[in-house]
């Protein structure tokens, strides 16, 4: 899955539930929301971020805004459905 298309799943501001796996190797879950704008000084980004398959979030819990690679995304859960990616079965 790309960083696209993960931004059309989530599109419009939806919560969801992302895990992941960390650059230290931990995973972790995250509670995070797209479209937030509350609080950037408006200046923008010095790169895109899908260009580097990034997705950018914002963290509810932590009240952050986080970058996570989609290459590293293990299961997102959004609006009641889940969707579990294999990595395996992508490759081939």
């Amino acid at each position: 899955m790309k960083a696209q298309q993960l931004q059309a799943l989530l599109q419009g501001g939806k919560i969801f539930s992302v895990e992941f796996i960390k650059k230290n190797g931990e995973t972790r879950v995250l509670n995070g929301r797209t479209g937030v704008h509350k609080g950037l000084s408006g200046d923008g980004m010095k790169y895109n971020p899908i260009e580097r398959n990034l997705l950018p979030v914002y963290d509810v819990r932590k009240r952050a805004y986080r970058m996570i690679n989609v290459d590293t995304i293990k299961r997102i859960k959004t609006e009641g459905h889940e969707y579990i990616i294999n990595r395996k079965l992508i490759e081939q």
